[in-house]
């Protein structure tokens, strides 16, 4: 008998365990995981292309290519993983894609049309966010985000999936099919770049 100590750590994702009910017939378990995504995905899609419609497509048809492989499903790795890898794929090729007809609907949540990094967050009303502040703080990010778009699309994605999924080099490789030493380069010509671009707004 196999320890349950040997198995992949993977193997107790929950959200692997999940996929698992949903190749077993659970669409319940589906719906949790387009919950548990959905707004990850529009966000990295908003932050990739500046366009909240096409990132909300580009995520319907994530889910969509997630429920049709359910049958063939074998997790080799955390789900997040396998799922930011169909991401990937599709945010490569979004300019061939973008007259795909919609085939599935989805319920779509408003919250998840935001950029998961650089959009307007709610702000305390208290007295230490003067108006200037908040000023200077939107300020910032449109400089962040006019700095993201000068990134190459790799870049991007890399930056985005290290800082704000919080994946490892490993798990970026896997997504993005590249090597850790290859991801950790990525990302510190990425940084480089954003350091360059921001520089004289920081300074």
């Amino acid at each position: 008998m196999t320890s349950s100590l040997s198995q992949p750590s993977y193997l107790h994702d929950p959200d692997v365990q999940l996929m698992l009910r949903v190749k077993d017939g659970d669409d319940g378990a589906f719906a949790q995981i387009v919950q548990r995504f959905q707004n990850r995905l529009v966000g990295v899609f908003t932050n990739m292309f500046a366009d909240s419609s096409l990132a909300e497509d580009l995520a319907q048809e994530v889910f969509l290519r997630v429920y049709r492989a359910k049958q063939g499903y074998q997790p080799t790795a955390k789900l997040s993983t396998w799922i930011f890898q169909i991401a990937h794929n599709l945010a490569s090729n979004s300019r061939r894609s973008k007259g795909r007809k919609k085939e599935v609907q989805f319920q779509q949540s408003l919250s998840g049309s935001q950029p998961v990094a650089f959009g307007e967050e709610r702000l305390p009303e208290n007295s230490s966010l003067m108006p200037t502040r908040q000023f200077e703080k939107s300020e910032l990010q449109d400089r962040v985000q006019a700095a993201m778009s000068l990134l190459n699309e790799r870049q991007r994605m890399a930056v985005l999936l290290h800082r704000f999924e919080g994946m490892s080099y490993a798990d970026i490789g896997e997504a993005m099919e590249l090597s850790p030493q290859a991801v950790k380069s990525l990302l510190s010509r990425a940084r480089e770049n954003l350091r360059e671009a921001l520089e004289s707004f920081v300074q």
